[in-house]
């Protein structure tokens, strides 16, 4: 009896090991694309900005209208990536924590806290959420949605 224990315990450990080192792989895997979107913003390189997202893909923000009132705005994928591209004199970069990293079989839900700056001037900050899907060619976003404002950024 205490063998039969001792193999089912190890049998435990082992699977359990194996679907975390799976799961740790796979969080690696999404993160890497989602860094690619923020190194590729860093050095305007439209190329590895449009790599990070699948071919169908949404973005949108939620921020303040000339009103003061909340609202969601769409944007295009295909104009963010042209601005990207467009000469500017100084570096986008935002800056992401992740917070929270969700994976089931081919999607994932990701969650960052950001900072964004131009150049060293602080723009803004808020939190984007990020839904990817795993296809033959990887991860890629398909879902972006983020908040904006300049008060209460940690």
């Amino acid at each position: 009896m205490k063998q039969f224990c001792l193999i089912l315990s190890l049998f435990f450990t082992l699977t359990v090991q194996q679907s975390f080192a799976q799961t740790n792989t796979e969080e690696s895997a999404v993160k890497v694309t989602i860094n690619r979107l923020f190194e590729g913003m860093r050095k305007s390189d439209t190329t590895m900005i449009r790599s990070a997202f699948a071919a169908k893909n949404t973005m949108e923000t939620i921020a303040k209208n000339k009103e003061g009132k909340f609202v969601v705005r769409t944007e295009s994928v295909n104009n963010f990536i042209k601005s990207m591209g467009t000469p500017h004199p100084e570096m986008y970069d935002e800056r992401i924590v992740f917070t929270k990293v969700l994976i089931d079989a081919n999607l994932a839900s990701v969650w960052t806290d950001y900072k964004f700056y131009v150049g060293d001037k602080f723009s803004h900050c808020g939190v984007n959420s990020f839904q990817l899907f795993k296809g033959e060619d990887g991860w890629k976003i398909i879902y972006i949605i983020d908040t904006r404002r300049k008060d209460d950024c940690k």
